[in-house]
C-alpha cells in the first residue's frame, strides 16, 4: 500500500517546519541540500532489518543519502551507545525499549525531537507516553507487547481453558505429575509476577496527580502484593511449577517443556510466535486470565521505539527517519515482515492485522495493563524484587517479609543513586 501524498506532504511540511525554526531564514533554504550525499546509521533490532528493508530505500532515494542497518539486541543499544555514541561510531537512529528511555534521557544519551502533533496523535496514548520525559518527547513508538497465555492445542482445547487463575491451579494440580505440567510462569521475576500482585491492588511506583510517577512511594509490598504474592507461592510450594523455572535459566526450561508438548499452558510473549510456530506446536493464544476478585491478570505493556542519537551529526535527518519509520504505511508493512504489533492506532482494527490471534491477544490484554515505568529509579526495583519473589518461589521467605526486604532494598538504592528526587 502506497503511503497517501497527503500524509507524504503532510510530514514534508513539519519538516520543512522544523528546519526553520531550528536554522533561522538564512539557513532554512540549505538545510536540505546540506543532506545530500550524508550517512545514518540505523541500529534496529536482531532479525527485524526485514521490517524497514523498503522504508529505508525509499527515504535514501528521497534525501539521497545513504542509510546504513546495523543489527543489535535492542535491550542492549543504549549499553553500546554510552561507548561508541562519544566515540563517534554511534548511531543516528536506534531502537530500545521504552522503560529505557528515563534513564537515556537522563544521561545525555537521547534528542529530544519536536514533531508535530498530529504525527504524535498517530499512536496510542500509552505508547507515546512512553516515550516522554518531563512533557518532552524522546522517541516515536514502533511496536507494542504484552504478556500473554500460549496453550497447547493437542492438549486442552480452547473450550477447556479455565478463565481465572485459580481455576488454573486446581487444573494444574490435576495434571501435573513431575514430568508433564498444567500451567507455568515465572512467577520468580516481578515482571510476570506484576500480573497477579497488580491485581489484587500492588503496584511498583504510585504517581502524582499530574500522572508522573513518585518514586517514593513504592508498592511492591503493600497488602495487595502480599496477597498475589502468596498466591504465587502456592504453585511452587504445591509442586506445579518445577523447581527448574526458578532462576536465570527458568524461561529456558519453561520454553523447552512447552515446545516438547509437556505444559499445557504458559504466559510468555508475542516474541516467541515465530520460535513456537518452528517448534511445530499446535498452540493458541488469548490475554492472561482473571483473578478470583473478577479483575484480570494485568501486564507490562513494553514499547519497543525509534530515538535519535544526541551524538548524532544530522540530528534533523535522523529525526525526519525516526518519523518515516514508524508512520502508518511504514508501520503496516514492518508488522507484515517482523509480526511485532505496531502502536500506531488506525492499525488497531486493521484486518490484515486482526486476523493473527496474537495480535489480537496482545490488543485485548494491553486494556487490562500498565507502562513499564520508564523513569530511572525503575532499575532499583527489579533485582531486589527478583530476589524477593525467588526467596517467597523456593519457600525460604514468606511473602511480606520477602517483599518488606524488596522494598527496603529499593528505597535504599534510589537514595543513593537519584538523590534529590
Amino acid at each position: 500500500m502506497k503511503m497517501a501524498k497527503k500524509y507524504s506532504a503532510l510530514m514534508l511540511c513539519a519538516a520543512v517546519s522544523l528546519s526553520l525554526a531550528a536554522c533561522g531564514p538564512k539557513e532554512s533554504s540549505s538545510a536540505k541540500s546540506s543532506s545530500k550525499g550524508s550517512e545514518l546509521v540505523v541500529w534496529e533490532d536482531k532479525e527485524k532489518s526485514i521490517g524497514i528493508k523498503d522504508a529505508v530505500a525509499a527515504f535514501e532515494k528521497e534525501h539521497d543519502v545513504k542509510v546504513k542497518v546495523v543489527e543489535k539486541p535492542y535491550a542492549k543499544q543504549i549499553e553500546d551507545l554510552r561507548m561508541d555514541g562519544p566515540a563517534g561510531t554511534g548511531p543516528d537512529v536506534l531502537t530500545m525499549p521504552g522503560d529505557q528511555i528515563g534513564t537515556a534521557v537522563t544521561e545525555g544519551l537521547l534528542k529530544e525531537l519536536h514533531v508535530e502533533k498530529n504525527v504524535q496523535s498517530l499512536y496510542t496514548d500509552a505508547s507515546i507516553q512512553s516515550q516522554m520525559v518531563d512533557q518532552k518527547l524522546y522517541g516515536l513508538p514502533k511496536a507494542v507487547e504484552t504478556t500473554v497465555l500460549f496453550y497447547n492445542k493437542d492438549l486442552i482445547s480452547e473450550k477447556e481453558l479455565p478463565q481465572t487463575l485459580e481455576e488454573w491451579y486446581d487444573y494444574s494440580k490435576k495434571t501435573a505429575d513431575g514430568s508433564k505440567f498444567g500451567f507455568l510462569a515465572l512467577f520468580d521475576q516481578i515482571y510476570y509476577a506484576e500480573s497477579v500482585m497488580s491485581g489484587y491492588g500492588g503496584y511498583v511506583f504510585g504517581k502524582d496527580k499530574d500522572g508522573s510517577y513518585n518514586p517514593s512511594d513504592i508498592g511492591i509490598n503493600n497488602e495487595g502484593a502480599v496477597k498475589g504474592a502468596a498466591l504465587i507461592q502456592k504453585f511452587y510450594k504445591d509442586g506445579l511449577f518445577p523447581a527448574g523455572i526458578i532462576g536465570e535459566q527458568g524461561i529456558n526450561v519453561l520454553e523447552s517443556l512447552f515446545t516438547e508438548g509437556k505444559a499445557a499452558a504458559i504466559i510468555s510473549g508475542p516474541w516467541n510466535v515465530e520460535a513456537f510456530s518452528k517448534a511445530g506446536i499446535n498452540y493458541g493464544i488469548t490475554k492472561l486470565p482473571e483473578l478470583e476478585n473478577g479483575k484480570n491478570m494485568s501486564a507490562f505493556i513494553g514499547v519497543k521505539s525509534y530515538n535519535v542519537s544526541a551524538f548524532s551529526k544530522n540530528a534533523e535527518l535522523a529525526q525526519e527517519l525516526a518519523v518515516f519509520l514508524a508512520n502508518e504505511k511504514n508501520s503496516k508493512t514492518r508488522y507484515e515482515q517482523t509480526k511485532e504489533v505496531p502502536a500506531v492506532k488506525s492499525l488497531a482494527d486493521d484486518p490484515a492485522i486482526m486476523k493473527s490471534e496474537a495480535a489480537r491477544a496482545v490488543t485485548e490484554q494491553s486494556r487490562f495493563s500498565e507502562l513499564t515505568p520508564n523513569i530511572p529509579e525503575m532499575n532499583e526495583i527489579w533485582t531486589p524484587a527478583d530476589s524477593a519473589l525467588q526467596t517467597v518461589a523456593t519457600g525460604k521467605a514468606d511473602p511480606k517479609q520477602a517483599l518488606d526486604q524488596a522494598a527496603e532494598t529499593a528505597r535504599g538504592q534510589i537514595k543513593a543513586k537519584h538523590s534529590g528526587k
